[in-house]
């Protein structure tokens, strides 16, 4: 294994309620959560906030554009959830930034990209890790 620790060009998304419609048209997760801030706030959310696995798939997003645009390149992906990624119900929605660390390759090519996903400075993943073939990466 060979120790590294290249940063990778940050990529950012930005998440608006109409993303959220057609998440869950996608996805068939019609939770009231991701479309009415009376619901999501009566639970104890600030507002209306994104679905998990819409940030997640967002952060792949990342991992495959640092890939050359191959998925084929990941090998695996893994996140939690730390913090909601809350969207305002206006035009501009909120701004996911993804970056991106290879902090090492193993001895098969793959490289060890520790993956930071932040949304009005918070950490919204934790733990968020990928195996990337290292001849992909860009």
């Amino acid at each position: 294994m060979t120790e590294s620790t290249a940063v990778l060009a940050a990529q950012t998304f930005r998440v608006t309620r109409a993303d959220l419609v057609r998440y869950a048209g996608a996805s068939g997760d019609f939770n009231p959560i991701h479309w009415s801030d009376r619901v999501a706030t009566g639970v104890g959310l600030p507002g209306v906030i994104a679905h998990g696995m819409l940030t997640m798939a967002l952060a792949g997003r990342a991992v495959t554009a640092w890939a050359g645009g191959d998925p084929s390149a990941i090998v695996e992906f893994s996140v939690r959830f730390a913090r909601p990624v809350v969207v305002p119900d206006d035009d501009e929605g909120a701004e996911l930034v993804v970056t991106g660390t290879v902090r090492s390759v193993d001895d098969d090519g793959c490289a060890q990209v520790d993956i930071t996903a932040v949304c009005d400075g918070e950490r919204v993943l934790a733990q968020a890790r990928a195996r990337v073939r290292a001849a992909a990466l860009t």
